[in-house]
């Protein structure tokens, strides 16, 4: 054999054998992260079997009408507006058309910056609705204006001589149910926070990029969060369908030097569900029906349409949760938060596993390409043996079950139709997961540096317009 050709033997040679770690060390780390997901399932489906023995068997399900009270309690609904002009007004008709309760205000907060805004909700001109101009110029912080908000709500406490029961959040995008608030009357105080789902609506205009949130959420707000629940640990808020007691938000700002949300925070959202079990009290995702079309009591609101949009949401998400998050809270409470807070930080490493198998995958085809077309590189021994294969078939299955998970909930929530879209839309949620993720890394290493942190990075919002009016 010729110098050249021992030469190209040995890097043939040598490149099946890192590629065979590779491939291992890729299969191991797919397969810890797919056994985990695997055990919220169990979980999931051993509390939904024991809640039909014990619980559905002896008693009829809750709806959002058997929860209505003859002494319905005022409740505050809080929006934050910056730069809304083109959704705020629509939103907030909507609300105050379609809510079925006697005893609620609206807080919104604009900017002075903003006349477009302003006007928008000054034309909606009901004695229910609350326009709260914050101090300063915005954009600043969604917490900076949830927090003017706040402060708003308690000095009309003090005006009027009532307090609230509960302050709920919501968006400026927000589609609300019209029953929710008698869920939140019935459920608060015994819960400090209550978290109904969240449901993005479906846009035929973006089926891949908008759709994945779909999948997403109907497996997130059905079976994640009532895990969390199930095992004791804190429940996070998603931001909107969300209603706080009323004392333990008080408590939350005592602590907090009257600002019970943090102006400095990516996701203060999130964290306020850690920071109300770090108080002692409880939160819940409920999942309650209503009215005779049994449909879920639920805020419905459009989500990002394009791969830029998506982008900056997702990894905004990530920087404040898996990154910046383990710095400001780090691993409170026992066991079960612990392990919640590893599955929520780990995303960032599954997105980035998830490419890396897809690029292994493209090398064992090249390495198996090459083996057919070089006779010296079929005599090389097979990338992976036994034991790497009866692991390479368990992640298929696992892939499988995880798929199969993603299209039952996407159909309870959607629907057959985009249940079945749900599995091939997988490959649009993990290349914007893993573009989230690398972007996500680059921000929060800046951040390091000293980069100026975020500051509100919202992005456009829509609202349907069946319900604009």
């Amino acid at each position: 054999m010729t110098g050249g050709g021992g030469a190209s033997l040995l890097l043939l040679v040598a490149w099946h054998a890192v590629l065979g770690e590779l491939l291992l060390v890729t299969a191991i780390g797919i397969a810890l992260s797919s056994l985990d997901d695997l055990f919220i399932d169990c979980v999931y489906f051993a509390r939904l079997l024991w809640r039909r023995i014990t619980v559905y068997s002896r008693h009829h399900r809750a709806t959002a009408e058997s929860l209505r009270s003859d002494h319905p309690a005022p409740i505050a609904i809080i929006v934050p507006a910056w730069d809304e002009a083109e959704v705020i007004g629509a939103m907030l008709r909507n609300l105050i058309t379609r809510l079925d309760y006697p005893r609620y205000r609206v807080f919104v907060g604009v900017y002075p910056n903003d006349p477009d805004g302003i006007m928008a909700v000054s034309r909606i001109g009901d004695h229910r609705l609350h326009t709260v101009v914050c101090s300063g110029p915005g954009p600043t912080t969604k917490a900076d204006c949830l927090n003017h908000l706040w402060a708003a709500v308690v000095a009309h406490e003090g005006r009027v001589g009532i307090r609230f029961k509960a302050v709920v959040l919501h968006d400026a995008e927000d589609v609300v149910h019209p029953q929710e608030l008698w869920v939140y009357d019935a459920l608060i105080p015994r819960l400090a926070m209550v978290q109904l789902p969240v449901l993005p609506l479906p846009d035929a205009g973006s089926r891949w990029i908008s759709g994945h949130y779909l999948d997403e959420f109907a497996e997130s707000h059905a079976k994640d969060l009532v895990v969390r629940e199930a095992l004791g640990a804190a429940v996070p808020s998603a931001g909107v369908a969300c209603a706080i007691d009323r004392h333990m938000l008080g408590r939350i700002a005592a602590v907090a030097g009257g600002k019970p949300f943090d102006a400095t925070c990516l996701t203060e959202d999130y964290e306020l569900g850690h920071r109300i079990k770090a108080l002692g009290g409880r939160g819940a995702l409920v999942r309650l029906r209503s009215g005779d079309d049994r449909i879920i009591v639920a805020t419905h609101e459009h989500f990002p349409d394009s791969f830029a949009t998506a982008l900056r949401q997702k990894s905004r998400w990530l920087t404040g949760i898996a990154l910046a998050g383990w710095d400001r809270i780090g691993w409170p409470g026992g066991l079960a938060d612990c392990y919640m807070l590893l599955r929520d930080r780990k995303a960032l490493l599954t997105a980035l596993l998830t490419m890396l198998g897809y690029a292994v995958g493209l090398l064992v085809l090249a390495d198996a390409a090459l083996r057919a077309a070089l006779p010296v590189a079929a005599a090389m021994p097979p990338l992976a043996g036994k034991g790497l294969t009866a692991l390479l078939w368990i992640n298929a299955a696992l892939l499988a079950w995880r798929l199969l998970m993603r299209a039952v909930f996407t159909a309870h929530a959607y629907g057959p139709v985009e249940g079945i879209r749900s599995i091939p839309r997988a490959l649009a949620s993990n290349a914007i997961n893993a573009a989230a993720a690398w972007v996500a890394s680059r921000r929060y290493a800046a951040m390091l540096r000293g980069a100026p942190a975020m500051g509100w990075d919202k992005t456009a919002h829509r609202y349907p317009a069946s319900d604009s009016g």
